[in-house]
């Protein structure tokens, strides 16, 4: 019966320790062993560097695979690890883009750390849906003016009712021109937004139009919100936890000083 008891409590130190974050002697070990792991693509080695959740502070999209062919290439032309004290960073290529999870020193040496890395990964998807947006909002005044040109008025929406080209997007078949503005502002998924942004078409004053984009979890998908009109001009705000009830109530162009002029 002791055996027994002996032997599972064995297994059990066993697979808690194959399910432990792996260790280094230095943090350049560890960084070079990412590096292989990502280039092999090997999921058990990335699941023993980052830990088994390690998938779970990434965007709900995941990694986007352009951006691991980036990060390789960029590995090869240059990589270094920046350590300040307990904490190291892998940079790599000629601009020493800086890899967002952290390496830090504990007792039993050096390990990756996917919690640290969250609000660096989150500030960074932020960042690059907002710029997603605010080019979004600069297609849809390209769209506008195209739309103009076919039908000498602009158009009041973005979809267009079924059948018709009453909006700016509607399908095409093969061979046919394409509509003034593409399918990504019509989502598959009703309420995910596009890069985690809504959009929606403001009357303008000037008798012109213009476009409101907000995210859709604040703080979470983009802080901030945009509008823009056929000036092509983008202003910003930060309209805080109330965001939705702010850009929902929002029902026409008119940016005070609570909106800034993004700079191109």
């Amino acid at each position: 019966m002791k055996k027994k008891i002996l032997g599972g409590m064995m297994l059990f130190m066993v697979s808690t320790f194959a399910l432990a974050q792996q260790h280094f002697s230095t943090p350049d070990q560890a960084t070079d062993a990412l590096a292989k792991a990502i280039s092999e693509q090997n999921e058990g080695e990335m699941k023993n560097l980052l830990g088994e959740d390690w998938r779970n502070f990434l965007p709900p999209e995941g990694v986007d695979p352009e951006a691991v062919d980036r990060f390789l290439r960029d590995w090869k032309v240059n990589h270094s690890t920046v350590v300040a004290g307990d904490i190291a960073h892998l940079v790599v290529g000629d601009s020493n883009w800086q890899l967002p999870i952290p390496v830090v020193k504990g007792e039993s040496g050096w390990q990756f750390d996917m919690h640290k890395a969250a609000d660096e990964i989150l500030t960074r998807e932020i960042g690059r849906n907002e710029l997603a947006a605010i080019e979004a909002l600069h297609a849809y005044v390209d769209a506008q003016q195209s739309y103009y040109a076919l039908n000498q008025t602009y158009a009041q929406k973005i979809i267009s009712s079924e059948g018709k080209k009453d909006g700016l997007y509607w399908p095409v078949s093969p061979g046919e021109a394409p509509s003034p503005l593409g399918p990504a502002f019509s989502p598959q998924v009703p309420g995910t937004g596009y890069h985690g942004y809504r959009f929606r078409i403001l009357p303008d004053k000037n008798n012109g139009f213009a476009m409101i984009a907000w995210p859709v979890s604040y703080g979470q998908t983009g802080v901030m919100s945009f509008v823009i009109n056929q000036d092509d001009n983008v202003y910003q705000a930060n309209l805080g936890d109330e965001t939705q009830q702010k850009a929902e109530a929002t029902t026409a162009y008119h940016p005070d000083k609570n909106w800034q002029r993004v700079t191109p």
